[in-house]
């Protein structure tokens, strides 16, 4: 199996972290992979913010707790009760991920990049976690702004990012279906 396979194979979410932040370069190779991403209609909409500053990483997660308290869906409502749930797991980086409102794509623009994202992490051997409840943070212009997401940007997601501890390496879940697709030649 070819290397970019077998790193597809073992992407797997990780919730836990070490404290240590990951090194400038592997961060710096983790973004140029989300730039490389297909866009529609070569738009490159999206748009990242790397903190790495772990109040600000905190306070963002305690900001989106709020805002999901007061969604009518209880699941979500009782999850920003948690007093225990830190959205970003303590990652020690996290890449708050926008896109351009008005691009003809953004939505598959930005989960694109994140999927680079994550395959790049992975390839060395740093831990990611997909993170939807990181829009629900950003609800005016002057939140966006502070972590310096454009004015004509808009917030979907987040990767937390950060070395797995050597106790949580392992290998992905199997996948619950063997064959979930038909060719038909």
């Amino acid at each position: 199996m070819n290397e970019v396979l077998k790193t597809i194979s073992k992407r797997r979410s990780i919730r836990k972290f070490e404290e240590n932040q990951i090194s400038d370069q592997e961060l710096q190779a983790i973004l140029d992979a989300g730039l490389q991403a297909p866009s529609g209609h070569n738009d490159q909409s999206w748009f990242f913010s790397v903190l790495q500053d772990k109040k600000l990483i905190k306070e963002l997660s305690d900001g989106s707790k709020a805002e999901m308290q007061k969604i009518p869906v209880p699941w979500i409502a009782d999850l920003g009760k948690s007093e225990n749930l830190n959205i970003y797991y303590k990652a020690p980086t996290v890449i708050i991920v926008a896109a351009k409102k008005g691009a003809v794509s953004p939505l598959p623009d930005v989960c694109a990049a994140i999927q680079n994202i994550l395959l790049a992490a992975t390839s060395l051997g740093i831990g990611s976690c997909w993170i939807g409840f990181a829009k629900f943070y950003f609800t005016t212009p002057e939140r966006n702004i502070k972590i310096g997401i454009p004015e004509d940007y808009e917030v979907h997601y987040a990767v937390s990012l950060g070395y797995i501890p050597a106790k949580q390496k392992s290998n992905p879940p199997a996948r619950k279906y063997e064959k979930y697709y038909h060719i038909i030649k």
